[in-house]
């Protein structure tokens, strides 16, 4: 980290990411993260080991998993010592769990921990609605059954309807696909240009399996070897003949389900240490992280919801000194093809950079061909809380194998927030 002692990325794992109710509809969160967790045991030998904290996230999750961090370790293998966290910023999430632990390492908290999450959007916790809860939990307080029954005095059928896990933001009653097809219209964002970015990122993930990128970072799970989203076969012509998902009606809506991430469950999970740690065990260091900022928009009042990693992107490197063109390949989440793009149109504007980032400059081009080099969220799927995890290994992995370089990860989240970070070997 910036401040504090170095914090080293051993390397991660994660299980195949999959469409909703499909390969792992009857899993549920605790059986993924554990599943992961046990993967990363096993490929760094930690059996019976006990780390300084192990710290996993869940965006949804049901009421009964507490502490998935805390349940998993228990599970994984690892020193029933080693302690368990469970944190939550949405997208973000392992992100976040990730620079969790690094600011315990760098401090000298901890010597050595784990950082990851999972999602599932197919065992979704569905609760009753607030009259039928206070009957069942007045019943369940009664002392006689004449007092059970008479807590269901005036019950209406009605109350039988359940509540489902919400998708759109609180404070907007708006999807997060329809607050990102108003940026592609502010942006001026072609659907071509999304339809675009959509296909290379299936045909370069498709490609990193096919020489074997993924043979170490992706363990099987309920039959499955890869994601099951992805489409190799993906092209411009094919995701043009679809529909709008989200702006159905006015004729201009650009975001379809092929140039925006489907709901997938998943699990991942990252290995983070001190050198002196990883010297001792015998792992070598992929890569360190140097920094990571998050930062917020106010998107209840205009501005655009998933344009948050723009500010964080700003602020971390001006902290650090550095131009947004130093950097040898750029991991940037594609919940949508569109968010992508306003990304990097904002940051070329002159008038972005200096009324809302407060720049002198615009901050400049980022050259596509260092974007995603094996893919992202569009082809692998994004199980929210998974996410950050299986970028930040992908990326540890890629520096290894360039020789040393430099990474910038950047992560949109809901709730109008942005996850960045600097990665280098």
């Amino acid at each position: 980290m910036q401040h504090g002692r170095p914090v080293a990325i051993l390397g991660g794992v994660r299980i195949p990411f999959c469409r909703q109710n499909t390969a792992y509809a009857d899993v549920g969160n605790l059986g993924m993260s554990v599943r992961t967790l046990g993967a990363l045991v096993e490929k760094f030998g930690l059996h019976g080991q006990q780390l300084g904290e192990v710290a996993m996230g869940a965006v949804i999750k049901h009421s009964s998993d507490w502490n998935l961090g805390r349940e998993a370790a228990l599970s994984s293998g690892l020193s029933p010592l080693t302690p368990g966290i469970t944190l939550q910023r949405a997208c973000g999430t392992s992100l976040d769990t990730i620079v969790h632990i690094a600011g315990k390492i760098a401090t000298g908290q901890i010597e050595a921990g784990v950082g990851g999450g999972s999602d599932t959007t197919s065992d979704v916790p569905i609760v009753y609605g607030k009259a039928l809860r206070q009957r069942l939990l007045k019943a369940a307080a009664a002392k006689t059954f004449k007092d059970k029954l008479a807590a269901f005095k005036g019950f209406r059928l009605m109350e039988l309807k359940p509540d489902f896990p919400g998708v759109a933001e609180p404070r907007t009653g708006k999807s997060m696909g329809a607050h990102c097809e108003d940026m592609a219209k502010e942006w001026n964002i072609s659907r071509d240009s999304q339809d675009e970015l959509a296909a290379a990122s299936h045909h370069k993930l498709a490609a990193a399996y096919a020489r074997g990128f993924f043979d170490d970072l992706v363990v099987s799970f309920r039959g499955v070897n890869r994601d099951n989203i992805l489409r190799p076969d993906s092209s411009i012509e094919k995701l043009a003949a679809l529909k709008p998902a989200f702006d159905k009606s006015s004729g201009k809506g650009t975001l379809t389900a092929g140039n925006s991430t489907p709901l997938t469950d998943g699990a991942s999970a990252c290995l983070l240490a001190s050198d002196e740690w990883a010297a001792r065990h015998g792992h070598e260091v992929l890569c360190h992280l140097r920094d990571a900022q998050v930062a917020a928009v106010d998107f209840v009042h205009g501005e655009g919801l998933l344009m948050a990693p723009t500010v964080a992107v700003a602020e971390m490197l001006k902290r650090n000194g550095l131009a947004l063109q130093d950097f040898d390949f750029y991991e940037i989440h594609e919940a949508f093809a569109a968010q992508v793009l306003c990304t990097l149109r904002a940051w070329e504007s002159e008038e972005y950079c200096k009324t809302r980032l407060g720049l002198d400059a615009p901050l400049g081009r980022i050259d596509p061909a260092r974007i995603n080099p094996n893919g992202s969220s569009l082809a692998t799927g994004h199980p929210f809380a998974a996410t950050g995890a299986r970028i930040v290994a992908t990326a540890a992995k890629e520096l290894k194998q360039r020789g040393g370089g430099r990474c910038l990860v950047s992560i949109c989240t809901a709730g109008g927030m942005g996850v960045v970070a600097i990665l280098e070997r």
